[in-house]
């Protein structure tokens, strides 16, 4: 056994002194950052693509162990999406996924030995927004939010001594857990955008004080991308990144990532095309979800249109089939078990000559299939304003989806969703929209602009390949 040991031992002295000479060996390349946003690769340079490539061989004799950080649905998603590519590659030793709000049911997708997720999870009862209400606060306080803050910070602490990398995916919460664990770490700020408050009136007292500032990332969170730890900073557009960086903090922007996890095409459309097809965004938050379903249920009642239509239902993982279905009953829908249109629906729900499908888990496959989406919610309204639909909101009693937050959203994707304030606003807009082609092209486009093109995520791992894991 002792000898086994030692010719081990002398096999990897050898093998190491070999790797070291050839990288001494090898050429060295010199970086420019001219072309950092070039929409092949995060950096334009023949150098770097061959620096890239080098970090994924096989070969690559470092390993590394990283703790992703999000706090979010839409940041749960965009942490799904960037750490599938990074157990891809070689180096990756341990991928860790601390999701702050919610269980994180959605990285149960992953089947990897490399992966797991960690910390205390747990559903909270304002589905993660306390932050809007007092009542939400105290309602998530009194189910222990805070004692599982706590807990997961110091999980996060305790990283800087097993040598974690840490990737911080969303704003305030994680970005200052990844800056107190002393670790190095990349920051990805997907909820904030500067087109919320540079676009449009801007009369308000919170448009006033992001002028004031310059951005719309408060001071508190800009001194901790200071960091001399923090290797790389991401942002979800590009005034966003350019106004961080005339506060001399370099900041990126490598594409949204998005617009990576929807279809942007469907053959299976050509069973409906013949309809007029709706989406119905309800959003992931329950009991709010159900009354969203009621208000736009309701408001469709007396919707005016000669055609059939095609009403597309997406469910949530989290979603109560029965409680759905029990809400569609309600509105005079009756299950047609006879009936099937074969893109994926679990379920088809008549009224007359409106037809309700219900998919689990399908918004990515059927977010291309509309034409019009009667939306309440936030990353979900992005995603197909960016495959070109335009969409309604008719915003409820919240928690997460409030008439600010509404009006908010509608100035982040220029107009091309569209606040209603009462239902007859709603029906006017929604038979506009679904009658006239080239007014529906017209009001999503400067959207589709701001929402920018898929492969994103790509860009992304490999730019933080490159400077954080080099």
């Amino acid at each position: 056994m002792y000898n086994k040991y030692t010719k081990l031992k002398c096999l990897e002295g050898f093998i190491g002194n070999l790797v070291s000479n050839l990288k001494k060996a090898a050429p060295r390349f010199e970086l420019g950052i001219k072309d950092l946003q070039s929409s092949a690769l995060p950096l334009g340079h023949a150098a770097e693509r061959d620096m890239i490539e080098s970090l994924n061989d096989p070969t690559s004799y470092a390993s590394h162990s990283l703790l992703i950080i999000c706090n979010g649905h839409g940041e749960d998603v965009i942490a799904l999406e960037i750490i599938k590519r990074f157990l891809k590659k070689i180096k990756i030793k341990k991928i860790e996924v601390m999701p702050l709000v919610g269980n994180g049911k959605v990285f149960d997708s992953i089947k990897s030995k490399k992966f797991s997720k960690i910390g205390y999870l747990k559903e909270l009862p304002s589905g993660g927004f306390s932050n809007q209400s007092l009542k939400g606060f105290f309602l998530d306080f009194f189910a222990g939010f805070l004692v599982d803050t706590f807990k997961n910070f110091f999980i996060a602490r305790s990283k800087f001594k097993d040598n974690y990398t840490i990737i911080a995916v969303g704003d305030l919460l994680p970005l200052f857990f990844a800056w107190s664990s002393k670790c190095k770490f990349c920051f990805i700020g997907t909820p904030k955008s500067d087109h919320t408050w540079s676009n449009g009136p801007g009369w308000k007292l919170s448009d006033l004080y992001h002028k004031f500032k310059g951005s719309e990332w408060d001071p508190w969170e800009i001194f901790l991308m200071r960091s001399n730890r923090c290797k790389s900073i991401i942002m979800r557009d590009e005034i966003t990144a350019n106004n961080l960086n005339k506060k001399m903090i370099s900041a990126k922007y490598l594409g949204n990532p998005m617009m990576d996890f929807v279809d942007k095409k469907n053959e299976k459309i050509s069973n409906i095309i013949m309809f007029k097809r709706l989406i119905l965004i309800i959003g992931s938050r329950f009991p709010e979800a159900l009354n969203n379903l009621d208000i736009f249920l309701k408001c469709l009642e007396d919707l005016k249109i000669s055609n059939d239509l095609i009403i597309l239902l997406p469910l949530s993982l989290n979603a109560n089939v029965f409680t759905i279905k029990s809400h569609l009953l309600k509105h005079g829908y009756l299950q047609a078990n006879n009936l099937k249109f074969l893109i994926g629906e679990n379920s088809v729900w008549q009224n007359k000559h409106r037809y309700i499908l219900l998919g689990e888990n399908t918004f990515n496959q059927w977010a291309n299939m509309a034409c019009v989406g009667l939306s309440n919610a936030g990353t979900a309204t992005e995603q197909i304003t960016g495959l070109g639909i335009p969409s309604l909101s008719f915003p409820g009693a919240g928690p997460q989806f409030t008439k600010s937050f509404a009006k908010r959203q509608s100035r982040l994707l220029g107009g091309s969703v569209l606040v209603c304030d009462n239902k007859k606003a709603l029906l006017n807009n929604l038979e506009n929209l679904l009658n006239q082609k080239d007014y529906r092209l017209k009001q999503v486009k400067i959207g589709m602009q701001r929402m920018g093109k898929g492969g994103a995520s790509k860009k992304i791992v490999d730019y933080i390949n490159l400077k954080l894991l080099s």
